[in-house]
Formats: C-alpha cells, sequence, structure tokens
C-alpha cells in the first residue's frame, strides 16, 4: 500500500510522468479481475485497456489534492468492474462465462499444496477447473466480492469502497459465496464415482481454504 501511496504523489506531482507506472503496477490485475467476471481473454484485455484510459481521464479532472488522496486498487477496481458489468449487458445474448482455461491461466494456485509429480498435477488441475466453474455459479454479486477479496487481495473494507456496499454486506456475500463454493464442491465429490474419485471431498477442502 506505501507504493501506491507513492505512486498516488507521483500522479498527482506529474499526471503524465507518474502514469506509466500506474499501468505497469496496475494492467495485470485489472485484466485477472476483468477475466474473472468475464471468462474471456479479449474481453478482459479490452476492459483493463479502457479502465485505464478512463482513470487517466478521470484524473486530468481532479486537482492534485485529490489524486493524492486516491486509493488505487479500489479504485482502479471499481472502474473495471463497471466496465465489466456494461459489457455484460451488452453480451446479454451470451451464456454466463465459461471458458475455464484462461480463468486458469490467471492464477488458482493452490499454494497450501506443494507436491510435484504427473498424477498430482493432473488431480490438481482437475481442482483447479472445479474451483473456477464453481466460482462461475455464483451470482454476480457474491462473484465479485469473492474476486476482489480473495483473488485481487483487497481488504474488506477496500473492497467495500470498490463497490460501494457496506463493509457488512461484503461479509455476508463473502461468506455465503465460500459456503456456496463448499456446497457445490462437495456435490461434485458425491455425484463422482468412487472408484474415480474416492477422496474428492477432502481433497477440495485445502483447495478453498486457499482461497479464504
Amino acid at each position: 500500500m506505501d507504493t501506491d501511496e507513492a505512486l498516488a504523489r507521483q500522479l498527482a506531482k506529474d499526471l503524465e510522468a507518474g502514469f506509466p507506472g500506474l499501468v505497469e503496477a496496475h494492467q495485470d490485475r485489472l485484466y485477472t479481475i476483468a477475466l474473472r467476471l468475464l471468462g474471456d481473454r479479449r474481453d478482459a484485455e479490452e476492459v483493463a485497456q479502457d479502465a485505464l484510459v478512463r482513470a487517466f481521464r478521470a484524473m486530468q479532472g481532479y486537482d492534485r489534492g485529490r489524486i493524492a488522496a486516491l486509493h488505487l486498487r479500489p479504485w482502479l477496481a471499481s472502474i473495471a468492474i463497471n466496465l465489466a458489468r456494461n459489457r455484460r449487458r451488452r453480451l446479454d445474448d451470451r451464456q454466463p462465462p465459461s471458458q475455464l482455461e484462461p480463468m486458469l491461466d490467471a492464477g488458482w494456485d493452490l499454494a497450501t499444496d506443494r507436491r510435484t509429480g504427473p498424477d498430482h498435477q493432473a488431480d490438481r488441475h482437475e481442482t483447479q477447473r472445479e474451483l473456477a466453474a464453481g466460482l462461475l455459479r455464483l451470482t454476480p454479486a457474491v462473484r465479485t466480492a469473492i474476486v476482489l477479496r480473495h483473488i485481487d487481495g483487497l481488504s474488506v473494507a477496500e473492497t467495500a469502497e470498490a463497490l460501494g456496499r457496506p463493509e457488512g454486506t461484503i461479509k455476508a456475500q463473502v461468506h455465503r459465496g465460500l459456503r456456496e463454493l463448499r456446497s457445490i464442491l462437495d456435490a461434485a465429490g458425491s455425484t463422482a464415482a468412487p472408484q474415480q474419485h474416492p477422496t474428492r471431498a477432502r481433497r477440495f477442502v485445502p483447495a478453498l481454504e486457499a482461497i479464504r
């Protein structure tokens, strides 16, 4: 956060000189946010780029004090989220996002489990796919809260600021979303053939802990 504070001060001092630093620091995370919400690489790239352009144009109209006081992470996230929502509305003839591979590329890293080997890597990849699929089954409001809180890593206060919701609402939505994810994964485990996935339900527990 100290880095963002220094960046905001630099932007306030000289917007054009400081803006490349903003792009470098935040372009990847804005892309990841958009990808989690849209499920399509090209759409996510366009949203991330447009969000940065919108941010630059907005700051051109701000005085130096307002720029220096910006909380860049939630502010930029709110711009990307609004753009992603608008894009979804324009593309309402599409099915809900279901392109899991690009979402996995953005990082469902199960950091709590570092075992290696071909069998385990295949098992790990399947777990990642189940998590991504479960995330896409949540309501947009709940999915967005989880994306910001547990994938982008914003605090509860920052997530609330980005979404314009009370902190208590964010906590409730994230809690409910994680509970729903567990239910989805438990259901997947119960419908799998025992001889194929004898420990599926237990196998998902560390994965969910990794995004708690």
